[in-house]
């Protein structure tokens, strides 16, 4: 309805220029006029545009100077004293009307309307036109705004059935995504926990065996993440989707790892993703190196910034003797040294403290010369813009922190 009312205005602008141009160009008034109207357009839809709607004050001021007040300067400075010479102010008055309607309120709107009719009826009278013309022009000028309004409140109350199908078309969405999510989740149960259970209470398995104590204890973290995803109130966010993978995988080849989610931010996929991969390769090491089947992963957030912890109570190591190459660092000059470790800068604890030093190797790299921690890591988040960093002793386990942005 904006863009409709500033077509109308436009055609009632061009009809005024056609007419000052032929028949009144030797006079001033006419030109100050046609400039005043121009002008209190330009300004209608500047605050238009930049409101993003017809702004009330600016209509009404519309309405008074250029509907109201302009037929009596051009019979008074203007020398209109024929319908024909003052009917192209007049017309302004329409489209004065339509904004009005797309601007105000019923009650408003209805003063504005008999404010104009008012004002152009006593115009037509002071130049004694016909009847019939200030019938005409009266009905138009009434009919603007009946037309104008109810066009905005149809626009506006289907903009409303529109708005109320999306949203139950979003809740429709969301329930099936909670069915498949449901389903999903039956599925996993389904192939892990209700299988081991099943052949426990057969007899088919010793339950007192280290292996299925294992397993039991995957299960266990596996159903107890399950129920803190459940007691969430916000829907699982992209990077918990993903490092529940990660976690998945490496239960899969018989790490136990108990994760924990703290309102970690929404990031984008590709970080989400290599949030993901650099957490499967911290998770790697701690099966393959530390020396210990347990692993504790912490997501949170702070401050907007993505913060992933993976913790192990293993063998550990010292930072300090991994060569050169380790030394330097893999993540970055900044990254090297305590005064950049997780502790300095505020970073987030594990389930347990650990001492040593903070670097940015790892057993990765007394283990295999550092490719694990160097591609899979240091890379990985550096490609994305983030951080990495190692905290590690020996006999107090590794602590691995990733941070996005870094």
């Amino acid at each position: 309805m904006v863009i409709a009312t500033a077509l109308y205005r436009g055609s009632h602008l061009v009809a005024g220029g056609v007419v000052v141009a032929q028949h009144q160009r030797d006079r001033l008034f006419p030109w100050l006029a046609l400039s005043a109207a121009m002008a209190s357009t330009a300004l209608i839809w500047f605050m238009a545009a930049r409101h993003r709607r017809l702004v009330p004050w600016v209509v009404g001021l519309d309405v008074l100077v250029i509907g109201c007040l302009l037929p009596f300067g051009a019979y008074a400075w203007g020398g209109a004293r024929t319908q024909e010479s003052v009917a192209w102010v007049m017309l302004l008055g329409g489209s004065a009307s339509a904004m009005a309607a797309v601007a105000f309120g019923a009650r408003l709107l209805a003063v504005a309307v008999a404010l104009l009719v008012a004002t152009h009826l006593a115009g037509y009278l002071m130049v004694e036109a016909d009847a019939a013309v200030t019938g005409a022009h009266l009905n138009a000028l009434v009919f603007s705004a009946v037309v104008s309004w109810v066009l905005t409140w149809y626009l506006c109350r289907q903009g409303e059935q529109v708005d109320s199908a999306n949203r139950r078309a979003l809740a429709a969405e969301a329930q099936r995504a909670r069915f498949a999510e449901r389903v999903a989740h039956h599925n996993a149960l389904h192939d892990t926990v209700l299988a081991t259970l099943t052949a426990i209470a057969r007899g088919g398995v010793d339950a007192n065996t280290s292996m299925m104590r294992e397993r039991c204890a995957r299960e266990a973290a596996y159903l107890r993440r399950l129920v803190e995803q459940a007691d969430d109130r916000e829907p699982a966010s992209e990077v918990r989707a993903a490092l529940e993978e990660s976690v998945r995988a490496a239960e899969a080849l018989g790490l136990r790892v108990t994760a924990r989610y703290h309102e970690p931010p929404a990031v984008p996929g590709e970080i989400a993703l290599a949030m993901a991969r650099a957490t499967t390769e911290a998770l790697n090491n701690v099966r393959c190196h530390a020396g210990t089947g347990h692993a504790f992963l912490t997501a949170a957030g702070d401050s907007g910034r993505l913060i992933v912890t993976v913790v192990d109570r293993g063998r550990g190591f010292d930072t300090g003797s991994a060569g050169p190459e380790g030394a330097g660092g893999a993540a970055g000059p900044g990254d090297v040294g305590g005064a950049a470790g997780p502790r300095a800068s505020g970073g987030s604890e594990g389930p347990s403290a650990l001492g040593g030093s903070e670097s940015p190797v790892g057993p990765d790299r007394q283990a295999t010369g550092g490719i694990g921690l160097d591609r899979s890591v240091y890379a990985r988040m550096r490609g994305v813009g983030g951080r990495a960093f190692v905290d590690s002793a020996p006999g107090e386990g590794v602590r691995v922190e990733l941070r996005w942005p870094g």
